[in-house]
């Protein structure tokens, strides 16, 4: 039954401009426009996804347990709000920073086990696009193998009905993306590069409904934490988080909600892709966060760094993820808080992330890659992703670079409103910036690259030799070194193949000198 009258767009602008409004002891004039907003319609595309965005933003962060409820009342009703438009505008809808609202549907290539979850948990909404698919013809060695008369065909026609072939074979109640997957291993499926496209409908898997089983609501009744509010000394320092690990059944259900998160905003993590159900865990960050975390099994596991991954949901609602890559005590991090939730409290919830961190693996020293402050990333550059990290108190480690911010920030202290050039940000993204917190020594990591350990190597030792052990390999005194020390450097290369790489990265903060080795052969000259 289509939604009587319109929402003016008057009302939809007063409705965002609450998203900064924090701390008001009147919230009536919200609830009353949440209200209206529930029971009228909108008639663009444009004019829903912001109603949806703003919707979403005060279910996550609410500041009356009545906002949530009316907030949830709106995004239930997308679907039905979503069927009443024309075809012509549903396109907008599959952009990345909207993509996943109820009612909606979006195609992307993914690889194979994030293909092959989708298709076993979603069997009826996804599907090859084959009218997306432009280079179809992929396909053609692949199912002559597969159904070898279509060797008559393949090599010599011109246009081959791919589709036809595979509707003949696969049977009925099996669709043509499940009959190819059960065919195929991952590097022959991620070769074809088939698009698939996802009908998400009213699920509760959309964006609009997707929250993690009913948990106590954490309301702001006071104005949200600014970047200033916040001390990354102070976070890192603050009493440990409650952390426990997440029964093997939870932890199923958590992964599969966190891998569709990720798949509808046309993102793949690697540790989403490969995870290791038997350690999820769960951490309360307070003020309604709550963290999932979890590493690889070692079939899946890089060669040298540990591997962990993280998505953090504020409110039931997801509202990012997390990576980290550690050697000994250094972490390269990547941190993303969703595009609905920029205005939230990103800078103390990447604070809690990286306490959190620290508590569980023990690392000191967090490295931020240029790519995540502008190096190839225009909208990193558009956001002033280096004055985030700058603000917290990360440095350059690039001299040019660490220069450089020193005469910008003596042109904003001079200067009320400068902000950097998008060239400036540009050369200010050249290199890593990086923050220590103690016990973590002073620029030890500054020049260090991981593949410097790896550069160099001509093939020997490929065999059964670990990353670690052919690493090891070129440490000149090796031999020198006490019985106790090879002993605890062999108990590092087990931990590495069995058990949790947090033990891993403990037992390797406990070696001084296979550490010193690494940053003599990881370190630029």
């Amino acid at each position: 039954m289509p939604i009587p009258l319109l929402f003016r767009l008057e009302k939809l602008d007063r409705l965002e401009a609450w998203k900064t409004r924090y701390g008001s002891r009147d919230t009536v004039p919200l609830e009353r426009l949440l209200a209206a907003a529930a029971e009228r319609r909108l008639r663009d595309a444009a004019s829903l996804i912001r109603l949806h965005e703003t919707a979403l933003f005060l279910r996550a962060w609410p500041p009356t347990p009545e906002v949530a409820r009316l907030a949830d009342a709106i995004l239930f009703s997308f679907g039905r709000r979503i069927a009443e438009l024309p075809e012509e505008e549903l396109s907008a809808f599959a952009e990345p920073e909207v993509s996943g609202i109820a009612g909606t549907s979006l195609s992307a290539v993914f690889s194979y086990e994030v293909a092959r979850s989708l298709a076993d948990r979603h069997s009826r909404n996804v599907e090859i696009a084959w009218d997306r698919y432009d280079d179809a013809d992929r396909l053609g060695p692949v199912l002559a193998r597969l159904l070898p008369l279509m060797g008559e065909e393949w090599p010599v026609e011109a246009h081959v009905n791919y589709r036809e072939w595979i509707s003949a074979v696969r049977g009925r109640g099996t669709t043509d993306l499940a009959w190819l997957l059960a065919r195929t291993q991952a590097e022959r499926f991620d070769a074809l590069q088939a698009p698939l496209t996802w009908e998400i409908g009213n699920a509760r898997t959309s964006r609009s409904r997707l929250r993690l089983p009913k948990r106590s609501l954490f309301c702001h009744t006071e104005p949200l934490l600014r970047r200033s509010d916040v001390s990354l000394a102070g976070e890192l320092e603050s009493p440990p988080l409650a952390v426990k690990r997440v029964p093997r059944a939870e932890a199923r259900k958590i992964l599969d909600l966190i891998l569709d998160t990720s798949a509808m905003r046309y993102r793949e993590l690697y540790g989403f892709s490969h995870p290791d159900e038997t350690g999820v865990f769960h951490a309360d960050a307070g003020r309604g966060v709550d963290i999932y975390f979890f590493g690889v099994p070692p079939e899946w596991r890089l060669p040298l760094r540990a591997y962990h991954a993280g998505v953090f949901f504020k409110n039931g609602v997801p509202a990012g993820y997390i990576e980290l890559l550690s050697l000994f005590e250094r972490a390269e991090t990547g941190f993303n808080l969703y595009y609905t939730f920029r205005e939230g409290e990103t800078a103390w919830l990447y604070a809690r992330l990286l306490r959190l961190f620290r508590q569980v693996l023990g690392v000191s020293c967090f490295s931020i890659d240029p790519y995540q402050i502008g190096l190839e990333n225009p909208e990193a550059v558009d956001s002033g992703a280096f004055w985030f990290y700058r603000k917290l108190g990360f440095r350059p480690v690039d001299p040019e670079a660490a220069r450089l911010t020193a005469r910008e920030e003596q042109r904003i202290g001079r200067t009320p409103g400068y902000r950097s050039s998008k060239r400036t940000l540009e050369k200010l993204a050249a290199d890593c910036l990086v923050y220590e917190s103690a016990p973590a020594e002073g620029g030890a990591w500054d020049r260090f690259r991981v593949r410097n350990l790896g550069l160099g190597f001509d093939g020997q030792m490929r065999g059964s030799a670990s990353g670690l052990s052919m690493v090891m390999s070129r440490i000149p005194d090796l031999e020198d070194w006490t019985r106790e020390e090879k002993a605890a450097a062999a108990a590092i290369v087990r931990a590495k193949e069995h058990g949790s790489e947090a033990r891993y990265l403990r037992l390797m903060q406990r070696h001084w000198r296979l550490r010193a080795a690494f940053l003599r052969l990881g370190s630029r000259r």
